[in-house]
């Protein structure tokens, strides 16, 4: 599995393109995760082939993985409850490792409406709607919890309709992430509560979740499917990889909660993903592919 759409907007391919230095890759996307797609391509090539393949392997792409997958979301949780295992080509760890657990995260907007008014000749009549957005962040900003692993952030804000008018209209963003599936429920209550409640009289506000991704939870069949993997690696070349936490979602997260045995970041190893810096390293793509269609093979899961 793995997704084709990247963060970074049009032309950015065009004014940073791919490019090799070294033993090093560049480039938008060139890990997160260009380079997983084509692992998968020639992992089934290969398989296409030669054979040897244990069952049906099937090869999932995906377009909008990095907005939290509004159109894909079904088309994956349909593919992954036919599956007998699911390896996600996200770019493996700078650690060499793979992604056994990921965060869940939430992606939220909400609105808050006040009153515009002349800030200097009638500033009383006026009800600040960037006021109760400050009041609100800071109060979704406190539901943040290290020792739960539950974070929230205010990522974007905007609002106002000029300098000297009292804001009529503001609005923010949330990222939600957490680990455990029950902090969810509890702590997007509390989100409710905040914008239900005003701190500024006479202010309203509305809450809207623009798309959502599921945690990876380690199951006893992952973990199964991981003993599996890691063999394949070793076997590959890869002697000292272990499964490893991220705080990042993406698409496993929905097919290890259907309940499909799901391991992630097994693609070529690469880091500083969603920046100007992301790299790949080149001598990571043939041993990771081995690995990959080792485990195919070997794949033990009941």
């Amino acid at each position: 599995m793995g997704h084709c759409d990247t963060v970074f907007g049009e032309g950015t391919a065009a004014q940073r393109p791919f490019r090799i230095d070294g033993d090093m890759a560049y480039g938008p996307g060139v890990a997160d995760m260009k380079a997983g797609l084509v692992m998968n391509a020639f992992v089934l090539a290969a398989f296409a082939r030669f054979g040897g393949h244990p069952g049906p392997v099937a090869m999932l792409v995906t377009s909008d993985e990095e907005i939290a997958s509004p159109s894909s979301r079904p088309v994956i949780e349909r593919e992954g409850r036919a599956a007998r295992a699911v390896y996600n080509s996200e770019p493996g760890r700078p650690t060499g490792n793979v992604v056994t657990s990921r965060k869940g995260g939430v992606f939220m907007r909400f609105e808050i409406s006040g009153k515009a008014a002349h800030s200097g000749g009638n500033f009383a009549q006026g009800i600040s709607a960037i006021g109760e957005l400050a009041h609100k962040i800071v109060q979704i900003h406190a539901l943040t919890d290290l020792a739960k692993g539950i974070t929230l952030n205010v990522g974007l804000v905007a609002g106002g309709q000029s300098v000297n008018t009292t804001a009529p209209y503001a609005e923010g963003q949330i990222d939600m992430r957490y680990i455990d599936p029950a902090d969810r429920a509890t702590t997007l209550a509390a989100i409710e509560t905040i914008i239900a409640t005003p701190t500024v009289p006479g202010t309203t506000a509305k809450l809207h979740i623009n798309g959502e991704f599921l945690p990876v939870v380690q199951s006893e069949t992952s973990k199964i499917l991981f003993d599996a993997y890691r063999a394949a690696a070793k076997d590959a070349g890869l002697p000292n990889l272990e499964g490893e936490f991220a705080g990042g979602c993406a698409d496993s997260g929905f097919t290890a909660s259907v309940g499909t045995p799901t391991i992630c970041g097994v693609g070529p190893v690469g880091g500083n993903a969603h920046t100007p810096q992301e790299y790949l390293e080149l001598d990571s793509i043939v041993p990771r592919a081995q690995a990959l269609a080792l485990a195919i093979l070997r794949t033990g899961v009941e």
